[in-house]
């Protein structure tokens, strides 16, 4: 039951409510700290945490610039296993030197000590504005507050704490049969700018209470990664923090997940399902997006000739902004498939808006461009570029650039600023 890109994954799955605590022994909680703004009262700082031991694996930014709170899990996920995730919005604690080393450390140790665990077996995460200082005065004396809120039920709330420009929380869990039990796997995301293959300015957070190694975990998780949030753009950039981390503490009644057996399958497309609905909810809420677009590129002669593709037309500004108008405009796609370093043949490539064939061939297709219009007025629509060289295929998932992205993202750092100096906190 190998994972095929060209289909919604096939698992005997069901969809279940709970999101980060669906999975049996995971409990969730968010509390307000006025992290970015002392007087506001939004959810900003999360708890998630197994009532057992866990095998984790976690994937973190490829950015040679990392936030305090990545250097920090790295070093912790290595050296021991994982209990329990703390997570803030509102503070990248990115580029803040010693200091915010310092902060992401004291945010894991009053974890730590809230929970009755190791500083080692926390990771945390933080996402913001880049370059402030983190308020940890705000943080470390509510985190025991925050642990004593820890409820099977929390989901939500931790959903709703981690969100930054999102406009909605993002959240899906799933129950797999396996064997005579089953297991299940749920997880919540956040994630509206700055979002690039390599992954995105996310986080994400996965639980699961299948048993399983943590060889095959890690194979399975990296899978699915390359699978869902390496397939997503929204602008082209790669953030300092972007962090995905699975937590699986074994207590699903059903049989151990062993390498090469069909139980490890099904689970690796079962995790890969919920990656790949988290990655299409983060596109979907782009910053100011108006259009979710499924980039389909098939018959390369190469995996990464078709990725070249795929990623150069889905970053493509002129391609982006020919949507945000609902122009079928296949010469900037044909354009771009161009300059991907790919290798192709132009008089072989035929290109698709919808099922609309707008290009045969490398020349115009002949359809009416009002039925061409038609497809790309509409909210969500998939781009097949046909290279017809081989059998090689993959997906990239993006978005419009619209005005309002532009406007949104002109002053986002000197209005924090200025804000900051008003409330005399910098």
């Amino acid at each position: 039951m190998e994972c095929d890109p060209f289909r919604e994954v096939r698992v005997p799955f069901k969809a279940v409510k709970g999101g980060i605590t669906a999975a049996r022994g995971f409990r969730a909680a968010a509390i307000s700290c006025g992290i970015k703004n002392p007087e506001a009262t939004r959810l900003d700082l999360a708890l998630i945490a197994s009532d057992a031991p866990t095998v984790t694996e976690a994937v973190y930014t490829t950015n040679k610039v990392r936030a305090a709170c990545v250097r920090v899990s790295q070093s912790h996920i290595r050296e021991s296993d994982t209990r329990a995730i703390i997570a803030n919005s509102g503070n990248a604690n990115a580029c803040t030197g010693p200091q915010g080393i310092q902060d992401a450390k004291a945010m894991c140790k009053a974890a730590a000590e809230a929970l009755g665990v190791r500083m080692r077996q926390i990771q945390v995460c933080s996402t913001g504005i880049i370059g402030m200082t983190m308020p940890i005065g705000r943080i470390t004396p509510r985190v025991a507050e925050l642990a004593s809120k820890l409820s099977p039920t929390g989901s939500d709330d931790a959903a709703a704490a981690i969100m930054t420009s999102d406009t909605r929380p993002k959240s899906y869990s799933i129950e797999v049969p396996c064997g005579s039990g089953s297991f299940r796997i749920g997880g919540i995301a956040k994630g509206a700018g700055m979002i690039c293959p390599n992954m995105a300015t996310m986080l994400c957070f996965i639980t699961t209470d299948a048993r399983i190694s943590a060889d095959e975990l890690k194979r399975a998780v990296r899978c699915a990664v390359d699978q869902s949030f390496n397939c997503i753009t929204i602008d082209g950039d790669t953030s300092t923090n972007d962090t995905v981390v699975v937590m699986s503490n074994g207590l699903a009644e059903a049989p151990a997940i062993r390498k090469g057996s069909d139980e490890a399958k099904i689970f690796r497309c079962a995790l890969h399902k919920v990656m790949l609905e988290l990655a299409k909810m983060i596109v979907a809420d782009g910053e100011r997006v108006t259009k979710f677009v499924e980039i389909r590129v098939r018959n390369a002669r190469t995996h990464a000739d078709a990725r070249k593709v795929a990623e150069a037309v889905a970053k493509s500004m002129l391609v982006k902004c020919s949507w945000h108008g609902s122009d079928p405009n296949w010469g900037r796609v044909i354009h771009a498939v161009g300059y991907s370093g790919a290798r192709i043949r132009e008089e072989l490539i035929d290109i698709y808006f919808g099922g609309l064939l707008a290009c045969k061939g490398g020349l115009t297709s002949g359809t009416p461009v009002g039925e061409l219009e038609k497809v790309v007025r509409e909210p969500r629509f998939s781009v097949t570029i046909d290279l017809n060289l081989g059998n090689a295929n993959h997906i990239v998932y993006t978005s419009d650039l619209s005005e309002a992205y532009v406007d949104f993202n002109s002053s986002e750092y000197s209005a924090a600023v200025h804000s900051r100096r008003q409330k005399g906190l910098a």
